[in-house]
C-alpha cells in the first residue's frame, strides 16, 4: 500500500516582474511547471492513493491559468491512476474567510474519484483499498471545540491528513513557516494511533515522528525564500524540493522524491563592509557575482551587505547593479545600515530606533478588523518599507 503526499503547491502565487512570452508571471509559471512535473513523477511512482495536505492554491481566487492548469493535471493523474484516490484537504491560502466566498477546491469534484474536504472533518472510506483517510482541513482547528484526531477504525490502513503548525517540532528559528496557520499540539495528532499523519503548511520536508511528516512546498513560494534554504540544509536537502511517497505496509517507510527546480535561490555570502569606500564594496560584490558557477542568468539571487552607510550606499555603482537585475530573474541586493546611536542622559550610548522599527511597533499595536491578520500585516509593511529604502539609496 503506497501513498503519495504532496502539500503547498500554491498555484497562481506570483512574485517579480517578469512574464514569460505567453505573458504569464514567471514565478507562476516556475510554480505550475513543479507541479506537472511531480505530477509526471507521482504517475511513474503509481500510488494506491494520493494526499493533498492543503493550499493547492495561493489564495481562494486563484487566476484562471492556474485553475485550467491544476484541473488539467489531476485529469491526466486520473486518467493515467483511474484506481488511485485523490484527497485534497484545504489550507489556510485556499480556505474563504467568509460563508459568501464558494471554495475553488470544490471545483475538482467533478473530476471522478477526487475527494475535497474544505470545511468540516470528514472520515473517508476506499474498502477497495481496505484505507481510510481522515481529513481536518485547516478551518476545523480555529472553530469553537477542536477537533480529535481519532482513526475511526475498520480499515486496515488508517492515515490523518490535515493541515497546520505542529507546535514545538520545528526548528525555533524555522524560516519557513507561513504566517496565518492554525497551530496544534503535538498530543492532538495521536501519531501512535495512525499509520501515517500527513502534514502541510511547513515548507520544508520535515519528519516530526516515524510515520508523521511535513511534505514541504514543490517551490519557493513563503514569505521569506531565504530562510526555507537554511531550514533544508539542516534536513540535509538545501535547495531541493519534493514530494514524499510513503509505503505503509512497511511501516510508513517515507521517500523523498526530489523535482528539479526551474532556477537556484543564490545566497551569497554576506559582505562586512564597514570602513569601506563604494568602490571597494563594488569590487567585492562584483567578485561574488563573477564566482557564481553557471551564473546568475535567469536566477534568484541575494547579496547581503552590512554596515553600509547612506552616503557610501549612494556612491555604489548602480549602473553595474542595474546589469545584475536585468541578468537575473531577481537580484536583491540587501544593503544593511549601520546601527543609529543617540546619547541619553549625560554621556550615555544608546540605540536609536529606525523609521521602520518605529512603523513596525505601531502596526503590532494598531487595533486591527477582525479578519486582518496582524503578523501578515507587520509582513507586507516591512516588505514596503524595505522597497522604499532601497530606492532611496540607488537614487
Amino acid at each position: 500500500m503506497k501513498l503519495a503526499h504532496l502539500a503547498d503547491i500554491h498555484l497562481g502565487f506570483r512574485q517579480y516582474h517578469r512574464l514569460t512570452p505567453q505573458g504569464i508571471n514567471q514565478r507562476e509559471a516556475d510554480v505550475a511547471r513543479a507541479f506537472r512535473l511531480v505530477v509526471d513523477d507521482v504517475i511513474d511512482a503509481a500510488p494506491d492513493v494520493v494526499v493533498i495536505a492543503g493550499d493547492l492554491f495561493n489564495s481562494v481566487r486563484p487566476s484562471n491559468p492556474a485553475i485550467l492548469h491544476s484541473f488539467n493535471q489531476f485529469r491526466r493523474l486520473r486518467l493515467a491512476l483511474p484506481e488511485a484516490p485523490v484527497v485534497i484537504v484545504a489550507g489556510n491560502h485556499d480556505t474563504p474567510r467568509s460563508v459568501e466566498t464558494g471554495a475553488i477546491l470544490k471545483l475538482f469534484e467533478a473530476v471522478g474519484g477526487v475527494h475535497v474536504v474544505v470545511e468540516e472533518p470528514r472520515d473517508l472510506l476506499f474498502e477497495e483499498l481496505d484505507l481510510s483517510v481522515t481529513c481536518v482541513p485547516h478551518v476545523a482547528w480555529l472553530a469553537g471545540s477542536r477537533p480529535t484526531l481519532t482513526p475511526p477504525g475498520g480499515a486496515r490502513y488508517q492515515v490523518a491528513v490535515t493541515h497546520g503548525e505542529v507546535a514545538g517540532v520545528l526548528p525555533r528559528d524555522a524560516g519557513a513557516m507561513e504566517y496565518g496557520g492554525a497551530v496544534l499540539e503535538p498530543g492532538e495528532l495521536n501519531a501512535e494511533r495512525w499509520d501515517y499523519v500527513a502534514l502541510g503548511h511547513y515548507h520544508v520536508a520535515h519528519k516530526v515522528r516515524d510515520n508523521a511528516w511535513y511534505s514541504g512546498a514543490l517551490e519557493y513560494v513563503s514569505p521569506n525564500p531565504w530562510g526555507e534554504l537554511k531550514d533544508e540544509a539542516r534536513e540535509g536537502r538545501k535547495g531541493q524540493k519534493g514530494w514524499l511517497l510513503v509505503d505503509l505496509a512497511g511501516g510508513a517507510a517515507v521517500e523523498f522524491r526530489p523535482i528539479p527546480l526551474a532556477r537556484r535561490l543564490i545566497d551569497l555570502e554576506p559582505l562586512h563592509a564597514a570602513g569601506l569606500p563604494a568602490e571597494e564594496i563594488d569590487g567585492h560584490i562584483r567578485k561574488q557575482i563573477e564566482g557564481v558557477k553557471e551564473g546568475i542568468e535567469d536566477q534568484v539571487v541575494r547579496q547581503v551587505v552590512f554596515d553600509v552607510p547612506r552616503p557610501v550606499a549612494r556612491d555604489l555603482d548602480h549602473a553595474a547593479i542595474r546589469a545584475y537585475k536585468a541578468s537575473a530573474l531577481h537580484y536583491h541586493l540587501d544593503l544593511r545600515r549601520p546601527g543609529p546611536h543617540r546619547e541619553v542622559g549625560v554621556a550615555a550610548p544608546g540605540q536609536r530606533q529606525t523609521l521602520a522599527e518605529v512603523f513596525n511597533e505601531y502596526l503590532e499595536r494598531r487595533p486591527l478588523d477582525a479578519d486582518v491578520d496582524r503578523d501578515r500585516l507587520v509582513a507586507l509593511g516591512r516588505t514596503y518599507m524595505d522597497e522604499v529604502e532601497r530606492a532611496l539609496l540607488e537614487e
